[in-house]
């Protein structure tokens, strides 16, 4: 089954101390590719198997809803519907509710769909009946904290979301720290790589609900082409999906820092053509993925031009670094 309903009494909590219980929902989005072979194409930017897709906020508060709607007919109480959009601790009550359990990597781990969950919940003032907690079983294994490429776990089970990839390129609104930058790779929104190694996923199939499968043309594409991207073109592309909500200028830091650490020349014209750019981010990170690509006599005769017109401090500072 792609869609798993277990149900469990919640405490009162700050969001509704009036809710009495909490139906909570794990939604499969396996991906049919491998995401770690994917880092191997350095030309290609890749975005996060959960992200290139249809938003799942959309389609999972759809379904829950409806859910909701019929137990509250049934009950007569109220209820309230949540999918990451409130201070509501999904986690711990999934592993609660019996949907799988915290992994060492912090993100829930199923024992019949692996790392790949998206959750939701539905609080009720209605009393129901718990179904029994999901124990954990990593055992000893430490997959998903040896292969983070930033060693952003600095304990199983706690997560310094400072050096997370996955923050890093997606909610962090500042340059990306220049000693992050090298990990970065291909990533362009998101990582997955401690989700994809989680040994679990040898039982995961292919999620299955139409509404949110993968789109190629969202999960890879060239560097190049992703460079030249300004607001209103990246706004029609990612359009109804997580990528949007990053905005076009963070988005084309990303897509500049991975061409960087392509190891290809050839891109330097795509970096070169936004030092141009109005956002100092994006031309900051267009500096530092030159100096990557270019010889040291190029990247000096580049700098000699272009450096002393630069008006924002930040990037001035990655010109002379």
């Amino acid at each position: 089954m792609d869609w798993l309903a277990q149900t469990r009494r919640a405490h009162p909590t700050v969001l509704w101390p009036e809710a009495k219980s909490a139906i909570m929902v794990g939604q499969s989005y396996a991906p049919d590719d491998d995401s770690m072979a994917l880092l191997q194409q350095k030309e290609q930017g890749l975005v996060s198997a959960y992200a290139a897709r249809r938003d799942y906020h959309d389609v999972i508060k759809g379904k829950l809803k409806q859910f909701a709607q019929w137990l509250a007919r049934e009950t007569g109480e109220d209820v309230k519907v949540f999918v990451d959009t409130a201070p509501l601790m999904e986690k711990p009550l999934a592993q609660r509710a019996g949907i799988g359990w915290q992994g060492k990597h912090t993100n829930l781990v199923s024992r019949e769909h692996g790392s790949w969950l998206f959750l939701g919940a539905i609080l009720t003032v209605a009393e129901l009946e718990r179904d029994a907690p999901q124990e954990d079983h990593c055992g000893s294994c430490r997959a998903c904290l040896d292969v983070c490429p930033t060693n952003a776990f600095p304990a199983p089970y706690q997560l310094d979301a400072r050096r997370c990839l996955a923050y890093l390129t997606i909610e962090h609104k500042g340059q990306i720290p220049r000693e992050f930058r090298e990990a970065v790779g291909n990533r362009i929104f998101g990582c997955d790589d401690c989700l994809a190694v989680c040994p679990w996923n040898k039982f995961a199939a292919e999620a299955r609900e139409t509404r949110i499968s993968l789109r190629g043309d969202l999960r890879l594409a060239p560097l190049a082409e992703l460079a030249t991207l300004d607001d209103a073109r990246f706004r029609e592309r990612f359009a109804g999906t997580p990528v949007k909500r990053t905005g076009r200028d963070r988005f084309v830091r990303n897509v500049l820092c991975a061409i960087g650490n392509s190891g290809d020349a050839a891109l330097a014209g795509a970096a070169e053509a936004r030092l141009e750019d109005n956002s100092p981010l994006v031309r900051g990170m267009a500096v530092w993925a030159l100096h990557r690509l270019l010889d040291a006599d190029a990247f000096a005769a580049l700098k000699s031009s272009r450096a002393a017109q630069e008006s924002d401090t930040l990037v001035r500072e990655e010109w002379d670094a």
